[in-house]
C-alpha cells in the first residue's frame, strides 16, 4: 500500500474488476479521486501508476461495487440493546455492505418525517454504510390508516412497508398501492398471510408434527401473493414481495412478471443454503419468517435466482438478543443475523456452480439498487467510490461471537462458508480492512 497523499487520487491496481451492470470481469484497475470513481478498466495504468497517487494493490483479488441491502432491521431508535445504528454499521462494512435499507419496524416507529430524519442523520455521523428509510405503509404498523407517504418520500424514505407484518387488510393494500403509485412509489409486502399464519413457529409438513410444534403452511405465502398480484393488476402499483421462500409464490411472481405487472422480489441467504431440518434439536437460531421451508422449495429459490425471477438477495438482518432467543422453540423470537454472511453465503451459489460471479453479484449490487432508484451498485466514472475487495476462494467458520453484530443469533453459526471480504471503502475512505 502506497502512502496517503493530499491529492485525493487513489488506484486500485492489480484487481479482478467486477461491474455486473456493465458485465465486465477482467483484471485491471479503479481510480478513485476524492468522493467518486474516476476511471476504471482493463487498460488502466498499464504504464505504471504516475507519481502522486496513492497506490493500493489488490493482489489479484476481487474489486467490486459495494453490496446494497434492501432489507435490514437496525433496531435504533427503542431497542438499543439488540443493535445500533453503529453496530449495524460496522457489521455491515465488515461484510461489504456500503449502502442498506432499514425497515420502519422501530420505537417510534418510522411513520414521521422526523423519525426518517433521525436515521439519515444518526447513520451519517457514524460514517460507516450508507442508510436508508422505508416509512411505515399504515400508521403504527397498524394496517388500519395510510402513512402521510408525500411527505415521507420528501423526507427521503425509499418505499413502504409495515416491516414484519404484512399488510392484510384487501382494501388497505389496495388504497396503498394506488396512493403509492401516484408518486411511482413502491410497496414492499411482507407475504404471509396472518391468519393461516396464526402460531404457527416453523413450516408446516411432517417435520413439525414430528417435533410437535405448529406449522406455518406455503399457502399463507402463496395465497397472500395471489391476492396482491390481482391489487397490483388493478392499481398499476409498484410491487415488491419480501424473502420469497416458496416454490409456489415464486411461479406467482415469475406469472406477473410474464404478464408485465411491476412486480419485484427478493430473497434471502437462509431460503437458498438452508431447509427445515436445520430446526432439528429445536435450535432456535434457525427459527426465522418466513420459516425456513422443505427441500423443494430452497431448489426452487435457487432457480427462481438462475432465471432472474427473484431480483435481487437481501440479508434480512433481524438482531434478537440472547434473551430472546433462549427460550423454548415456540417461546423464541423470529430472525436471525446476516449482514456479515450476507456475501459469502451468497458466493456459495457460484462455488455450486448454479450462478456466474457476475449473477450472483448483480443480485448484491446492481438489481437491488435498480429496484429501489438508488445510485448505487456500479463501477462507473462518476459513480459514488463505494467498494468492496474480496477473496472469494478463503473459507472461513460463521462464529458470531466474532461478529461486529451486537446480537449473535446467525442461522449458518457454526457452518463453513467461502469468501472473505478484505476492504470495504465508502465515499472513497476505507472504512473496514487495511
Amino acid at each position: 500500500m502506497g502512502k496517503p497523499n493530499s491529492s485525493g487520487l487513489v488506484a486500485y491496481v492489480n484487481a479482478r474488476l467486477l461491474d455486473p451492470a456493465s458485465g465486465l470481469d477482467a483484471k485491471g484497475a479503479l481510480l478513485t479521486n476524492g468522493e467518486t470513481i474516476a476511471d476504471v478498466g482493463p487498460g488502466l495504468f498499464q504504464g505504471g501508476v504516475p507519481s502522486g497517487i496513492e497506490v493500493i494493490d489488490c493482489h489479484d483479488q476481487c474489486l467490486a461495487p459495494g453490496l446494497v441491502d434492501m432489507r435490514v432491521q437496525l433496531r435504533e431508535p427503542g431497542e438499543e440493546h439488540k443493535e445500533t445504528l453503529k453496530s449495524a454499521g460496522e457489521a455491515a462494512v465488515a461484510g461489504g455492505v456500503t449502502s442498506m435499507v432499514c425497515l420502519p419496524n422501530t420505537d417510534p416507529i418510522i411513520d414521521e418525517v422526523a423519525t426518517v430524519e433521525f436515521v439519515a442523520r444518526r447513520a451519517r455521523k457514524n460514517g460507516l454504510a450508507k442508510v436508508y428509510p422505508y416509512a411505515a405503509a399504515t400508521k403504527k404498523l397498524e394496517g388500519r390508516e395510510l402513512s402521510e407517504m408525500g411527505f415521507l418520500l420528501e423526507a427521503g424514505a425509499l418505499g413502504f412497508t409495515d416491516g414484519i407484518k404484512a399488510i392484510a387488510d384487501t382494501q388497505i393494500m389496495r388504497r396503498a398501492l394506488s396512493y403509492a403509485a401516484t408518486f411511482g412509489a413502491l410497496i414492499v409486502q411482507h407475504p404471509e398471510d396472518p391468519a393461516l399464519a396464526g402460531t404457527g413457529v416453523m413450516n408446516a409438513g411432517e417435520q413439525a408434527t414430528r417435533m410437535g410444534l405448529s406449522g406455518i403452511p406455503p399457502e399463507a405465502e402463496v395465497i397472500l401473493l395471489e391476492r396482491d398480484m390481482r391489487l397490483v393488476a388493478m392499481t398499476g402499483g409498484r410491487y415488491h414481495a419480501a424473502h420469497v421462500s416458496t416454490a409456489e409464490g415464486i411461479e406467482v411472481i415469475r406469472k406477473a412478471k410474464a404478464k408485465g405487472l411491476a412486480v419485484t422480489c427478493d430473497t434471502a441467504p437462509p431460503y437458498f443454503r438452508l431447509n427445515e431440518l436445520e430446526v432439528n434439536n429445536y435450535r432456535t437460531f434457525a427459527k426465522l419468517s418466513p420459516p425456513l421451508r422443505g427441500e423443494a422449495d430452497r431448489q426452487a429459490v435457487i432457480e427462481g435466482l438462475r432465471d432472474g425471477t427473484i431480483d435481487a438477495v437481501a440479508s434480512d438482518h433481524a438482531p434478537q438478543d440472547e434473551d430472546a432467543k433462549r427460550q423454548t422453540f415456540s417461546a423464541a423470537e423470529f430472525g436471525g443475523i446476516g449482514l456479515e454472511t450476507l456475501l459469502a453465503a451468497t458466493l456459495g451459489l457460484v462455488h455450486d456452480d448454479r450462478l456466474s460471479m457476475l449473477a450472483a453479484l448483480a443480485l448484491l449490487t446492481s438489481k437491488p439498487a435498480g429496484v429501489l432508484g438508488l445510485a448505487a451498485g456500479r463501477l462507473k466514472v462518476g459513480a459514488a467510490a463505494d467498494l468492496v475487495l474480496f477473496n472469494p476462494a478463503r473459507g472461513w467458520q460463521v462464529d458470531p461471537v466474532k461478529f461486529k453484530s451486537k446480537s449473535k443469533n446467525s442461522p449458518f453459526d457454526g457452518r463453513a462458508l467461502q469468501g472473505v471480504v478484505l476492504r470495504t471503502v465508502i465515499d472513497g475512505r476505507t472504512v473496514y480492512g487495511a
